[in-house]
């Protein structure tokens, strides 16, 4: 299964993925306001890569991003209908989140039936916020002290994309 976008390739991640997800999970700067602390060594993203995998036999819509031939990120919905992304911080304003995200949702919403997709976001996660904004999910609600990451609690802003009626090619460029 792959997707090719104007500059992106989506396809299902592997497991000779592992460096290249080591790369960016390990990165505090991407692992900032992700759920989980930046992996301490290549055991960790193992563990996180193969439980990916295998919620892909169930149903799971995960994609490998990649950018000229690397790996820079993963986006989907590994767990319907919650939606995420991780990109490297190295290619961070270039519009590679949206892009790819894009593609994934037009992606989950044709070949499964959820009424709609989730997102849980740290409110200070500006760019997640922004990029999920501009694919059209809407604040649902918040909470404090959602998870602990380390030593710190962080917080929630829930977002939702209702399923659209029709979706179109149109809405894949805009």
């Amino acid at each position: 299964m792959h997707i090719r976008t104007e500059r992106l390739l989506l396809r299902r991640p592997k497991p000779s993925d592992l460096e290249a997800f080591f790369g960016i999970t390990s990165n505090p700067l991407a692992m900032r306001y992700w759920s989980t602390l930046p992996h301490a060594d290549l055991s960790v993203t193992s563990t996180w890569l193969d439980n990916m995998l295998g919620r892909e036999a169930t149903g799971g819509q995960h994609f490998a991003i990649e950018f000229d031939g690397k790996v820079i990120g993963e986006v989907g919905a590994g767990r319907l209908p919650d939606f995420g992304f991780i990109i490297d911080p190295d290619f961070w304003g270039h519009g590679f989140a949206t892009e790819a995200s894009r593609a994934a949702i037009a992606h989950i919403f044709a070949v499964t039936d959820t009424p709609d997709l989730r997102a849980d976001v740290d409110p200070r996660n500006a760019g997640s916020l922004k990029t999920l904004h501009k694919l059209g999910f809407v604040e649902t609600g918040r909470a404090e002290r959602t998870f602990l990451l380390g030593e710190e609690w962080c917080d929630s802003v829930y977002l939702t994309l209702e399923r659209p009626l029709a979706w179109t090619k149109a809405d894949l460029a805009g």
